[in-house]
């Protein structure tokens, strides 16, 4: 099966790197088992930490840089072991409680540094061909990084292009297909001129002069279509527009009308016009939100192309 955590990139970096720590722990903690030793990995940073001193909790926090809660678990399993030992501080706050390795902890310590982490470090190595040193400089840089600016405070100063734009193409013919004929199914019944122009959208539509533009978006791939279909020696119809209900809330209705209306406006679209029906409320509110008007000659002109036309409207190029 495919690596999805792969697949998926830089987003679940997160994801991936815990995988990756999981992965290695678990065989740290086979070699720590085969060298009779009773902790496991999570525990090594702490009983280092505490070698040859009492530390707070909250010291700890510091100098391990894991979650108090971790910190705190991680000293109760220690002492539960017997390998550390709590005591009242004798400075400072009193009711601060420090942190000791008991005489069973250091010979555990002790061992750990003699048997197991020469071992573990000579496999890390391996994996790294020899050279692992540019990965843990990486690994420095990262931690400075978000000790200067979190994941999510980055992320509220990203502005990342989720909408794309692409030009037609014979592999997203049947993206024009599909989208449209989706959307004209669930409320009407597709005619006969909606199947000439979606079984050849190059033919009827693209060839003498018109445009299709699609939308996509990051993650969900194509997501909507639209086209321009030249009627006359300056009339272009701006028709076959869907976007699939997957892209709802992403506002790529409005993204892909504003890439069409700016290419009939490159092309010298007079008239550029569009015809609907009343029942999709949503689309027309839409169109007459971006400069479309309600207009009986277009309707004269053009609306009897589908028999389900009874909205005709045409677009007012914005005054300037």
């Amino acid at each position: 099966m495919a690596d999805l955590l792969k697949e998926l990139g830089p987003t679940f970096l997160g994801s991936r790197l815990k995988r990756l720590g999981e992965r290695m722990q678990a065989g740290a903690a086979r070699v720590a088992l085969d060298a009779g030793l009773p902790v496991q990995p999570a525990h090594m940073p702490l009983l280092a930490a505490l070698d040859g001193q009492a530390l707070t909790v909250g010291q700890l926090v510091q100098v391990v840089g894991i979650s108090q809660p971790g910190v705190t678990r991680g000293i109760g399993q220690l002492v539960d072991l017997g390998l550390a030992e709590s005591q009242q501080s004798q400075e400072g706050d009193a009711r601060q409680r420090t942190i000791s390795l008991t005489a069973e902890g250091n010979a555990v310590l002790a061992r750990a540094r003699l048997v197991v982490w020469p071992r573990i470090e000579e496999a890390v190595k391996a994996l790294f061909g020899g050279e692992p040193e540019a990965f843990m400089a990486q690994i420095a840089a990262v931690e400075t990084a978000l000790a200067a600016h979190s994941i999510d405070a980055l992320a509220a100063r990203s502005t990342p292009q989720v909408l794309t734009i692409h030009e037609f193409s014979d592999a997203l013919a049947h993206h024009f297909h599909d989208i449209n004929a989706e959307w004209i199914n669930a409320m009407f019944r597709l005619e006969a001129t909606d199947r000439e122009v979606l079984e050849h959208p190059r033919k009827k539509i693209v060839d003498p002069g018109g445009v299709i533009l699609f939308v996509e978006a990051r993650g969900l791939g194509i997501v909507g279509t639209c086209a321009l279909q030249k009627t006359g020696a300056r009339s272009f119809e701006l028709t076959k527009m869907g976007v699939r209900a997957s892209a709802r809330g992403l506002k790529a209705g409005e993204f892909l009308l504003e890439a069409i209306i700016a290419r009939a406006m490159a092309l010298g679209a007079e008239p550029l016009y569009l015809l609907s029906n009343a029942r999709c409320e949503a689309a027309i509110h839409l169109y007459e939100k971006r400069g479309f008007e309600h207009d009986a000659g277009i309707m004269a002109d053009y609306g009897a192309r589908y028999a389900r036309c009874d909205v005709a409207m045409r677009y007012q190029t914005p005054p300037g």
